[in-house]
Formats: structure tokens, sequence, C-alpha cells
């Protein structure tokens, strides 16, 4: 996986670090707020998790494997000067994707027998399907040694992976899960899913439009 083919400008650089800085702020809020769980073998909420508790341990582990390492593959200067190191987190990365994507949508269809709406399971449906796709496309072009393509699909596959995130950051910090508000969180979830390739989309075109060569001006 790969961000870039050329030699990043400071200002490329500095949008790149903001960018990460926040996901990792997010990412490090939902795993505070709605994870806290983990630490605590005291937690209620193991009452609710007690039937598939054990599909969570894989489901986590891969997801934590796959969304914490994929940053480091959109460090031009990590690919340049450690190249293996770019491919072998990159196979991680693409091992995690196959294993949390259908364990999401199996434990989410595990969480229907303690109330959940089939709806959500719908909803991680689509999401692993988006993921499932924008990686294999995004591994299709790398042993393509397409890279252009294979960068634009492996952020987009990234995007997809943060809805995660998202959706868990914005009901968080809109008070929407505590006590959960379930007609207010589908809307949530599907938004960030449907917003998600395009966000990738967006990064992809700003990254291009930043490394496009400047324009000469006409000949006199």
């Amino acid at each position: 996986m790969s961000i870039a083919t050329s030699d990043q400008s400071p200002r490329t650089f500095r949008v790149k670090t903001a960018v990460f800085t926040v996901i990792i702020a997010m990412m490090v809020y939902v795993l505070y707020h709605n994870e806290h769980f983990l630490i605590d073998a005291a937690d209620p909420i193991w009452q609710h998790y007690h039937t598939f508790q054990w599909w969570l341990l894989p489901h986590g582990v891969a997801g934590a494997f796959a969304l914490v390492l994929a940053p480091l593959q959109f460090s031009d200067r990590l690919r340049r000067r450690y190249a293996l190191l770019h491919r072998v987190i990159g196979r991680i990365y693409v091992a995690g994707v196959i294993v949390l994507a259908p364990l999401g949508v199996y434990i989410q269809y595990l969480d229907e027998a303690v109330g959940a709406s089939r709806s959500f399971t719908f909803a991680a449906g689509f999401d692993a399907v988006l993921l499932l796709v924008t990686t294999g496309l995004g591994l299709a072009f790398a042993v393509a040694r397409k890279i252009p393509q294979h960068r634009q699909w492996m952020t987009r596959s990234y995007a997809v992976g943060l809805a995660f995130f998202e959706a868990r950051l914005i009901l968080g910090l809109a008070g929407l899960d505590r006590p959960p508000n379930l007609a207010a969180a589908e809307i949530v979830v599907w938004s960030c899913i449907a917003m998600a390739v395009l966000l990738g989309d967006l990064a992809n075109q700003w990254y291009d439009l930043r490394s496009a060569p400047p324009r000469l001006g006409p000949a006199r």
C-alpha cells in the first residue's frame, strides 16, 4: 500500500501529519469511550457480549493490526527507505481485512439475538463488501505494479475501514450512545458507510492535485 510515487512537499507532509493526528485522536477516543470494557472484566456489558465474546477476539486483533499499522503505509520516506517493511505491513493489512470483515458481519448477526436490529447486520455486510472489494483491487494493482491505482484503491480501503471509528465518534460526541438511540445510530452508521469511498476519493484527488507538476507559461 503506497500513498505516493514522488517526493512530498513540506505542505503535503504537514497536511498528512494533521490528518493522521486527527485519526489517531479519534481511535484513542473510541477505544476509551466504547471499548473500555476490554480492560475491565467487571463491566456489565460483558453480559451482552457473552454469547459471542470469543469471536470478538480475532475480529478485534485483526482490526487493530490492520487499522493501526495502515498509516505507516502512507509515508513516502518509509516506503522508499524500507521497501520490505512496506510490503510486510501491506500483507498484514490485507490479512487483517480478510479476517475482520466477515467476522464483523457474523458478530453483528449474532448480536441480533440480544436485541440488535437487522439493519445493523445489513450495514455490517455492506461495509464488509466495500472493504474487501477496495482492498482486493488495491492488492491486484500492487501485484500488477500499477502503483498509482494501487495507492488510490488502498486509500479508499482505509477510508472504508475507518467508518467503524467515525460512527462511534459521532455517536459518542453527540451523546447518542448512552443510553443508546438506535434510530439515530442507524442513520449515523449508514451515513458513515455511504461517505467512506467519497472521503477516500477526496483524499486521492487532493493528493493528485498537490502532486501535479506546475504548468509552464506560454513560450515566447
